[in-house]
């Protein structure tokens, strides 16, 4: 095995990804941080939730936001649905695993809050039926995708599709995606 020749191509198809994302997705990755400013700034909560390693970026985001990404400022109110052990084995034990993040955005959401699911597919049931309750209740339904978005498009708005098919290339974009996100609702809230 090449080493080297692997680690190049995986490099390249990286640096592939990034340019489609940066050219795809900068005007709508600024809507969802000018709906994020508006939501905060209301005294609303951002809400994520996700699957694998969309709920770990759920996690990371959602600990960016309430501690800090890089400076000292106040705490944003950000929320990741994949963290209390409890509540998920409940929810799945009572209402089937597809009903974890719809049961907490119903408990916690309120109407204004921002809702971001994360599905490098697009088609994850739980974040979906979790996209449709934010909807009811009259939060912002939002997305991070790739694969073209799957179900989530129409559902999500705004929805962010990452150019690709390949997982852990929509991973990768994703927490660039999140860091991007967390730097510049930082800046629109004045907090730096």
């Amino acid at each position: 095995m090449d080493r080297l020749a692997y680690f190049q191509a995986q490099f390249d198809e990286h640096a592939a990804a990034l340019a489609a994302t940066r050219a795809a997705l900068a005007e709508p990755l600024a809507e969802l941080v000018g709906l994020a400013a508006r939501c905060i700034e209301a005294g609303g909560k951002i809400l994520l939730f996700g699957n694998g390693g969309s709920a770990s970026d759920a996690q990371h985001i959602a600990a960016e936001l309430s501690v800090r990404l890089r400076d000292d400022r106040a705490p944003i109110a950000g929320l990741a649905l994949t963290t209390d052990t409890s509540i998920l084995t409940a929810a799945s034990n009572d209402y089937g695993f597809e009903c974890v993040f719809a049961r907490q955005i119903a408990a916690l959401g309120r109407p204004g809050d921002l809702c971001i699911g994360i599905s490098t597919s697009g088609n994850s049931a739980n974040v979906l039926r979790g996209l449709d309750a934010a909807r009811r209740i009259g939060a912002i339904p939002a997305g991070l995708a790739g694969k073209g978005g799957g179900g989530m498009r129409g559902l999500a708005e705004p929805l962010l599709v990452v150019p690709s098919d390949e997982t852990a290339r929509i991973q990768e974009m994703h927490i660039l995606i999140g860091h991007l996100f967390c730097g510049a609702l930082e800046r629109d809230l004045g907090l730096l």
